[in-house]
């Protein structure tokens, strides 16, 4: 008998034992779940979330076909009610009376992580200033794919940016990505198919032939791609097969060169237009202290000079 065949005939009770173990865990009543799915494969869907979606009284979905698609493949029967970006503040309500009513509920988008670039905050937000708990179960992620593959970040500067959906016009999406390449980390960010040439030719002409990009489409289906290429060479990418204009896409713009070389100090004490702009960001909502110790984080840069600069910018504000 090989490999494959002694995994297929201990996976069933391996599976059972690990519901068994999640079955007894605490299951809180009166409290949402937000419960991430799968991005394209159905295999991707943890035990724990499986059994939330069981064991809920209801599930509110982004869209009720998708997810049913989800539960005819995974064997659940859970009733389900729409709860999606043209609904969600009447949702909410009755989802906060199922809640009153001692009830568990789970809450899903069609794919990924609920609140995350996907309907879903507006409910959290209401549940959660209604007093009633917020259970996160986490799964599947597009940006975390996409940066597990692309080698774009490191246990030495973790940062990185999540800026969702790019502008649908060319302007905006322009003055948009200029923001975004200034900031010396990599930027994660979705596009859709019919906009993607336009966005790498945006991309090139803000960031630069050498500036890095990685494509990723079809994340966990089974055309995946990822691949991480100079923005010159993105649309020669993109054009040498047909079907690789098709699909869903994450786009990562790597951190400039120029931003890692060790000139932090001297940039800091000069006014680094990049840094400046984070860090007039983070002082709008943060104290002095916690504004550099994430403009620190970001850059890898010198605290104290990073601190002398900051100092200067919130003088200059007030």
């Amino acid at each position: 008998m090989n490999e494959t065949s002694d995994i297929s005939l201990s996976a069933p009770s391996a599976w059972l034992r690990a519901a068994e173990k999640v079955m007894a865990q605490h299951w809180p009543a009166a409290a949402l779940y937000v419960v991430a799915t799968p991005i394209g494969n159905l295999g991707d869907l943890s035990v724990r979330a499986w059994q939330t979606l069981a064991k809920v009284d209801v599930v509110a979905a982004e869209d009720t076909r998708v997810t049913r698609t989800l539960f005819d493949a995974w064997g659940l029967s859970t009733p389900l009610m729409a709860a999606h970006r043209h609904n969600e503040a009447s949702a909410a309500q009755d989802i906060l009376e199922r809640l009153a009513a001692g009830q568990r509920v789970a809450l899903v988008s069609d794919a990924g992580a609920p609140a995350v670039s996907d309907p879903g905050a507006r409910v959290v937000r209401a549940v959660r200033e209604a007093g009633y708990q917020v259970v996160p179960v986490p799964g599947p992620s597009a940006v975390i794919a996409a940066l597990m593959a692309s080698g774009a970040t490191s246990d030495e500067n973790p940062a990185f940016a999540f800026a969702g959906f790019a502008p649908h016009k060319s302007m905006a999406r322009q003055r948009w990505l200029r923001r975004w390449a200034a900031l010396a980390a990599p930027v994660v960010f979705f596009e859709s198919p019919h906009r993607l040439k336009a966005t790498l030719a945006d991309v090139l002409e803000i960031a630069g032939p050498q500036r890095r990009v990685t494509i990723a489409r079809e994340l966990s289906k089974r055309f995946e791609e990822v691949a991480t290429v100079p923005a010159a060479d993105a649309q020669a990418w993109l054009e040498a097969q047909p079907h690789r204009g098709q699909g869903e896409f994450v786009l990562i713009l790597h951190e400039s060169a120029a931003a890692t070389v060790d000139d932090d100090d001297e940039a800091a004490e000069a006014g680094d237009p990049a840094l400046d702009t984070l860090l007039d960001a983070l002082l709008e909502s943060l104290s002095l202290r916690d504004a550099v110790k994430v403009a620190q984080k970001v850059t890898g840069g010198d605290r104290d000079a990073i601190y002398r600069r900051a100092l200067q910018r919130k003088n200059e504000a007030d």
